[in-house]
């Protein structure tokens, strides 16, 4: 399974101390909410950190954080000029968010996002395995596709 641990020590791991000393400058991150570092020595000039929800039921206000969580991560990489942005599926690992439920969600708020501001011009979908991958293909054409 996927973790989102482990991918966030990946990245401190490539991008060197400099990012963990930046991060303990944040005073945190809550759930929904995003906030901006360098990217050290990462090839991405910048790194958005944002905190997805602990999935319960979906009666907690999961599915308002979840959207929050890629809006503020997109203002963010709007807001610095950002060229691209990449997401993994967030809260759908260690956090339990249904798959299905998190990919739509993600899809509507990053189309919405780009229909309003254009910017940024590049979103990719970092997704851990073709299943994942093929669920989000099949989320983009519903949400795409003319009635």
């Amino acid at each position: 399974m996927y973790m989102e641990r482990d991918h966030l020590r990946a990245i401190h791991r490539a991008a060197g101390s400099q990012l963990l000393a930046e991060c303990r400058t944040l005073g945190g991150c809550k759930t929904g909410d995003a906030k901006i570092t360098r990217g050290y020595n990462l090839r991405a000039r910048h790194v958005i950190r944002t905190v997805g929800p602990v999935y319960r039921d979906g009666n907690h206000g999961e599915p308002e954080l979840l959207a929050s969580a890629y809006r503020r991560s997109l203002e963010l990489a709007r807001e610095k000029n950002l060229q691209s942005i990449a997401f993994p599926a967030i809260s759908t690992g260690v956090y339990g968010y249904p798959k299905a439920d998190a990919a739509r969600i993600a899809l509507t708020t990053i189309l919405d996002f780009l229909k309003a501001h254009h910017a940024p011009n590049l979103v990719r979908l970092v997704l851990f395995d073709a299943s994942t991958r093929e669920l989000h293909e099949r989320v983009l054409r519903e949400l795409t596709s003319v009635n």
